[in-house]
């Protein structure tokens, strides 16, 4: 399976994405603004969708597969996506204080570590649905990791909730497209695939 194993902090700083939004607790002195040269469409067009692929840990065939799926619902195919990647396993582990960040989230997802609606679910890329309740296992609640958990006071978006005593969460709505905090202008995303 291929990984992505480029410097997070050199890859967020490339893009012009603050290092926060990676989970690094770094300034960027880098001033994402200043340009020796004006990009064309087609390069502004491209680092957005490097931008969305890197901060939700995607490759290329499972970020394209995703924006097809966006594409044939109803409304805008960049807003869409954007939600459906919102709505991805790892994603909300992360959003609920699981995990520092997406890619501890992930693989915390994928050494079966929760459980969704009282069964067991292993695969990052699961789109969840509003009313699913995602459970720490009983076996990894008594990690250190999960320990520490419930002495902290964690913010969630206000489309999820948790228990930090149950180790438990809940969607209580779909996320929306305010929801989204990630500095995307998901429009050019769209242009670049319509042009194929």
């Amino acid at each position: 399976m291929a990984k992505n194993r480029q410097p997070v902090l050199k890859r967020a700083r490339a893009l012009g994405i603050e290092p926060g939004f990676m989970g690094i607790d770094k300034k960027s002195k880098r001033n994402p603004a200043q340009s020796r040269r004006k990009k064309s469409d087609y390069a502004v067009q491209l680092n957005e969708k490097q931008k969305v692929k890197f901060v939700y840990g995607l490759l290329e065939k499972q970020f394209r597969n995703t924006f097809d799926k966006a594409e044939k619902r109803p409304g805008n195919p960049g807003v869409n996506l954007l939600i459906m990647l919102e709505r991805r396993f790892d994603n909300v582990v992360y959003r609920m204080g699981f995990a520092a960040t997406r890619r501890e989230a992930r693989q915390l997802v994928s050494h079966g570590h929760f459980l969704v609606n009282g069964k067991k679910a292993n695969i990052p890329s699961m789109e969840l649905n509003e009313g699913d309740v995602i459970t720490v296992k009983e076996k990894s609640a008594n990690s250190p990791k999960f320990k520490q958990l419930r002495d902290m006071i964690i913010t969630t978006p206000k489309w999820v909730t948790i228990d930090t005593d149950k180790l438990e969460g809940k969607i209580i709505a779909l996320p929306t497209r305010e929801d989204i905090d990630v500095p995307i202008e998901e429009r050019y995303i769209v242009e670049l695939y319509s042009k194929n």
